[in-house]
């Protein structure tokens, strides 16, 4: 049986940091890395990919990929429509523990060798359940801004969320006065300065729980908390779990 006679099929490898990759495939596409993380843009949307998330991209759907760390990417492929489960758009969704497990079940069912009488069924159970957690997940989007001086207000952000931010501090380094800055993001991004931080803590949060050397309290500082509780409850809110509940949910 070829590639083009298989109703999908698995793309296990590993890759090496590289500069941003622009694809589209005629398949529908369900891209999950088991190790590491990786960035994926499409269409002005950017989401961060650690393991406890994946992405389903429909075919013919233009997206960027940004691996600046090595990464084990297990991913799926599968004819147009072979799957009715998803959306018929993009979308980032949270991997259950059964999710995980049943991707890495077939890691070794390749476009190159025979599938076992098994595999398509397998295949069109998988994307189903993972059809079924979209409208579960946590929203992992990173903030957009169509305002160049807010996107790199949102790159600042990024780059220093182990610090004591302020709002004033962040408009300085963008030559904006807080007051402009604080209306802009209310007007362009839909959300006000100190929400977009919170959430570009909690994506961090997300990335980092999946690292088990990382000690809660070690994190709960990298993404600028001061105490753990603070940490705690943001997380609590923003996930309905906590950092412990999540982290224990990776490894269920």
């Amino acid at each position: 049986m070829t590639e083009r006679d298989l109703a999908a099929y698995c793309y296990f490898q590993q890759i090496e940091p590289r500069s941003p990759m622009s694809a589209a495939f005629e398949r529908d596409y369900l891209l999950y890395a088991v190790r590491g993380a990786l960035r994926l843009n499409v269409d002005g949307a950017s989401w961060l990919l650690p393991p406890s998330f994946a992405a389903w991209i429909p075919a013919r759907t233009p997206f960027v990929v940004e691996i600046g760390a090595p990464i084990t990417s297990c991913s799926v492929l599968a004819k147009h429509g072979f799957c009715l489960a998803f959306p018929k758009t993009a979308t980032v969704f949270q991997m259950s523990p059964l999710a995980r497990q049943m991707i890495r079940h077939c890691k070794d069912w390749g476009p190159d060798i025979d599938h076992p009488d098994e595999a398509k069924g397998f295949f069109l159970a998988l994307l189903n359940v993972c059809g079924g957690l979209v409208a579960r997940s946590v929203d992992v989007k990173r903030p957009f801004a169509s305002d160049p001086a807010l996107r790199r207000a949102i790159e600042v952000m990024e780059e220093r969320l182990s610090e004591k931010l302020t709002a004033q501090g962040v408009a300085q380094a963008v030559n904006l006065s807080e007051r402009t800055m604080q209306r802009r993001f209310s007007e362009d991004v839909g959300l006000s300065w100190s929400r977009v931080l919170t959430h570009l803590r909690m994506i961090r949060a997300i990335e980092l729980l999946s690292i088990d050397a990382l000690s809660i309290i070690e994190i709960a500082g990298d993404c600028g908390f001061a105490s753990l509780s603070a940490f705690n409850r943001a997380f609590l809110t923003f996930s309905k779990m906590t950092p412990s509940q999540y982290r224990k949910s990776l490894n269920a």
